[in-house]
């Protein structure tokens, strides 16, 4: 299952949460993103 999470009120939410419309079902807010399941490090050369 696909878990995202609100930028504006931190709250997780899964897909089937939300519907159809890409919002937070808690604040509204807009701005929504998907939770990484392992940390990605980037070397610098």
């Amino acid at each position: 299952m696909v878990k995202y999470i609100c930028f504006h009120c931190g709250k997780k939410i899964s897909k089937e949460l939300m519907g159809k419309r890409i919002r937070c079902p808690y604040c509204g807010s807009k701005i929504i993103y998907k939770s990484r399941s392992t940390i990605t490090k980037v070397k610098a050369r």
